[in-house]
């Protein structure tokens, strides 16, 4: 990405789409990575894509790389490409951008809120341009967030991580990945300049220092990019490993009641008993413990030896009137609830009671701590985990009320990049199965006009 080369304009490549207006929508955000190669922008782009799209705002990444990679086959070498050398390689360089952000602008234009623009970015030139494009032309906003390394430990990680998973390098052996990476990093230190307080006052961004060990922030304007840096703020890319399990078996599961607050069953008790030995026994360093208020999670927790801490949004949804019933007495006593919930159980909301969608609204605390912690155990309950463990696997909300979380079963997430790999650790403890399957025809609205 030669900065000599790289032009925008409305006579260009780049077209000059008006944004929309009127859309009851803030202005829309565009978010520019900046940084040299291995340096954690991509991870940072997508999981922030991840947490901003859990909280309603219509969020893309566009990845610089995936545009070069249509333009490679023209030339000999991939690292070619980004060589500042010969106008062939300007020529296809200036195509690639162009087209990364001409689909930025199209989709804020169409009702997008936040566009994320993950490359490197590496000269004042460029972010000048990109700032008198997004903001002066269109009067879109930009935040700049710059991933700054000087930590060489965390560098090598992050090259070996990149090798391994990065689609990038897939095609190549591990040592020739890593080699070509270095490479890379080299061409674009010859040009590269950070992010400077004088001569970029005017901006907004945000400086991510060695993994989060410290930020500095300039400039954020709008509920946007204070949303942005509340993220950011939070997160820790380091690799990490997080557990989660429902409570054991309750009085009530027995019953096939929903909510309400009752102690384990004898099989609960036996299955918080195995929980307990099999993490005293794994010795997970600095394992932390978080459960609901509820007592059949507090029971399930009790023998293992770490620090405990009860949370508030971790229990389970509140079922209103419907706390205590079975779903069939539920049917009988409330059927026009009942085919509620069928119809939109993501959305539907029991009587003086709680939706998922506030469910998700009470966990944000969770998943931000999340984000920032490593080790920790989850004992909750269905929907609370259901929220949870959809959040860090990217999980369409509408199906979020109907993924598979069984009792007695440990869930255990490990970072990959910027996505998990998930094991399901089953426990030898009979239980009841408290899973309801989607109905695929719900049940019909009491009053036809519904």
């Amino acid at each position: 990405m030669c900065p000599t080369s790289f032009t925008m304009g409305t006579k260009g490549n780049i077209e000059n789409i008006l944004p929309l207006s009127g859309s009851g929508h803030f202005v829309p955000l565009v978010v520019v990575l900046v940084g040299l190669p291995a340096r954690g922008k991509t991870v940072l782009a997508h999981k922030l894509e991840r947490y901003l799209n859990w909280n309603g705002h219509q969020t893309r990444v566009f990845s610089v790389s995936s545009y070069r990679k249509k333009h490679e086959s023209q030339l000999f070498k991939s690292r070619d490409i980004m060589c500042p050398i010969d106008s062939k390689t300007a020529e296809i360089r200036n195509a690639y951008i162009h087209e990364a952000i001409n689909d930025t602008q199209r989709w804020l234009n169409v009702g997008g809120d936040i566009a994320i623009l993950d490359g490197t970015h590496p000269t004042f030139e460029i972010r000048q341009l990109l700032h008198d494009f997004f903001v002066k032309q269109l009067s879109y906003k930009i935040l700049f967030i710059e991933c700054i390394l000087d930590d060489a430990k965390l560098i090598e990680e992050n090259i070996k991580e990149t090798a391994q998973l990065s689609e990038d390098y897939r095609h190549l052996e591990f040592s020739t990945a890593v080699n070509e990476i270095n490479e890379k990093i080299d061409m674009f230190s010859s040009v590269y300049k950070p992010i400077c307080p004088r001569s970029e006052s005017s901006y907004s961004y945000i400086k991510f220092n060695n993994a989060g060990e410290n930020i500095n922030v300039r400039r954020l304007d709008g509920p946007y990019q204070t949303k942005v840096l509340g993220f950011v703020s939070c997160f820790r890319p380091i690799r990490k490993t997080l557990y989660f399990s429902r409570h054991g078996e309750s009085e009530y599961n027995l019953l096939g009641r929903i909510g309400g607050d009752t102690s384990l069953s004898a099989r609960g008790k036996h299955y918080a008993s195995l929980l307990a030995n099999y993490f005293n026994s794994a010795k997970v360093d600095y394992l932390r413990v978080w459960t609901s208020e509820k007592k059949r999670t507090k029971q399930t927790a009790e023998g293992i030896q770490a620090p405990i801490e009860n949370l508030i949004p971790l229990n389970e949804l509140d079922a209103g009137i419907c706390e205590g019933m079975s779903y069939e007495e539920m049917q009988d006593k409330f059927p026009q609830e009942f085919a509620w919930r069928d119809q939109d159980k993501l959305r539907y909301r029991y009587p003086w009671g709680e939706s998922y969608l506030d469910i998700m609204s009470r966990l944000e605390p969770v998943l931000l701590e999340l984000e920032r912690e490593d080790s920790v155990l989850v004992i909750s309950h269905q929907a609370v985990l259901r929220c949870i463990i959809g959040y860090f696997l990217n999980s369409d909300p509408e199906k979020l009320p109907y993924l598979n979380v069984p009792l007695h079963t440990v869930i255990k997430l490990t970072t990959k990049g910027y996505d998990f790999e998930v094991e399901y650790i089953k426990f030898n403890v009979d239980c009841v199965n408290t899973y309801r399957k989607q109905p695929e025809v719900c049940t019909k609205s009491v009053h036809e006009n519904i």
